[in-house]
């Protein structure tokens, strides 16, 4: 039986990679306006918002950090600039399939940075998820002549993204919020040469694309928010095996709702993704519970 606040961080993880999941929705919609110019709004939205929460629940002093901790903050929001932006141009390119694909193979990015990084030791089975993995993009390789190169492109910004942000151990919210605002001026500047350059689309289209990109800030904020409250009250074995729940739904949203191609050359891809995250699932669970129970894992 679960308790009550496992069972409400299960609520905030679905509403986290649920969102996460039909996103492709949202930036579907902003189809005309350019991946550079949303991206920008989705920075200067965020940090309006997210300086809100901080005020309004009396945390403006968590934005205070060592000089180290905002050195690794510019490196980590270049990091996830750069994630958003191959993920809403991808995206606004009919390529969720890719954006899917990238987000399935991130757990796995994310054991094999901690490896080569933090000096973790990969257990057998893990390596053999790794291989599966490796194999799917192996295939593609071969089948499309060309790496997919907008999955390892997300997989990798996020799992270095992810790496710095663990070693840093900053509050969840101030963390983003710092990062949005280092973006802020180089966002700002943007939009300025997108205005000089007569190819904005806030407020010279129509009032749908200008509620649109005012909800950026939303669009970003909101998941986050609710990611941070479920491995609040979930363990990371618990909170890992939500994570699968987006790319299963925009991979559905890509097939099902627009069309996108998924031949049997991305399905044998994809399976081997699928087989390699289904062992590195099973073996976390089974390492997980025996460490828990105190005995000594046999892989």
């Amino acid at each position: 039986m679960f308790d009550q606040r496992t069972l409400h961080g299960a609520y905030f993880a679905l509403a986290a990679y649920g969102f996460w999941g039909v996103a492709p929705i949202y930036f579907k919609l902003l189809g005309h306006v350019t991946a550079v110019e949303i991206l920008c709004h989705r920075v200067v939205w965020s940090v309006f918002l997210l300086l809100g929460i901080l005020a309004y629940t009396g945390q403006l002093q968590t934005l205070r950090t060592t000089p180290r901790k905002y050195a690794l903050c510019l490196l980590t929001a270049l990091l996830l600039s750069a994630n958003w932006l191959i993920f809403i141009y991808a995206i606004i390119h009919d390529n969720i399939v890719e954006t899917s694909l990238g987000y399935f193979i991130n757990p796995l990015v994310s054991v094999f940075l901690g490896m080569i990084f933090l000096g973790e030791l990969l257990r057998p089975l893990q390596w053999l998820a790794i291989a599966c993995a490796a194999l799917g993009i192996a295939f593609q390789v071969v089948t499309y002549g060309q790496l997919p190169w907008v999955s390892v492109a997300l997989a990798c910004s996020f799992g270095l993204y992810g790496l710095l942000r663990k070693s840093m151990q900053l509050h969840s919210v101030a963390g983003l919020t710092i990062e949005t605002l280092m973006m802020l001026p180089l966002a700002l500047g943007c939009l300025a040469w997108i205005y000089r350059q007569g190819d904005m689309q806030f407020m010279a289209v129509d009032t749908s694309t200008n509620l649109l990109l005012l909800l950026g800030g939303i669009v970003t904020s909101f998941p986050l928010l609710c990611f941070a409250a479920a491995v609040g009250r979930l363990t990371l074995t618990a909170a890992g095996m939500f994570q699968y729940l987006a790319p299963s739904l925009s991979l559905l949203i890509a097939v099902l709702v627009y069309d996108e191609s998924f031949g049997i050359e991305r399905l044998i891809t994809f399976a081997c993704i699928w087989v390699g995250l289904l062992i590195f699932s099973a073996e976390t669970f089974y390492h997980h519970r025996h460490s828990r129970l105190g005995l000594n894992p046999v892989a």
